[in-house]
């Protein structure tokens, strides 16, 4: 399958799954949400921050999935998987105020981050909040370029 990552720019998160600062990319809630259920290793996952174009892929090299958190285990998660998660340590309780409450969790271990052409996505079907799109190509979804 194939993904698509909306970040929140302000974070810097995009960043540092380039350079190599991030390699896990989790995602926290408190009911089952895509892509549970819906990401395996050998995917490749496209990243892009709210409102601009995808920039970069990378390779799933595995996923770890939490259900029924407790605000201990969410402690734990964030000791163990903050740093490769890009969340400095000064933050961690910041993140954990976050995500204490929640009862779900999803750790994408990425590899091989690359750049890529900036390209647009259409969202059509996916709800104007989803923060995580799945579908079998990229060319489902990518908008073509219609500058001449």
């Amino acid at each position: 399958m194939v993904h698509v990552a909306i970040m929140r720019k302000q974070w810097g998160l995009t960043e540092k799954i380039l350079t190599g600062e991030k390699t896990i990319e989790s995602r926290w809630y408190k009911t089952k949400h895509r892509p549970w259920g819906e990401i395996a290793a050998g995917d490749t996952v496209y990243f892009k921050n709210s409102g601009e174009p995808v920039t970069l892929k990378t390779e799933v090299e595995k996923v770890i999935q939490y259900a029924d958190l407790t605000p201990e285990r969410v402690k734990e998660i964030l000791a163990r998987y903050g740093k490769a998660d890009g969340i400095e340590a000064a933050k961690t309780e910041e993140f954990f105020g976050r995500f204490q409450d929640k009862k779900y969790a999803l750790l994408i271990f990425l590899r091989s981050p690359v750049s890529v052409p900036p390209f647009e996505i259409d969202k059509t079907g996916f709800g104007a909040m989803a923060a995580w799109l799945t579908v079998r190509d990229i060319g489902e979804i990518q908008k073509q370029n219609t500058t001449a």
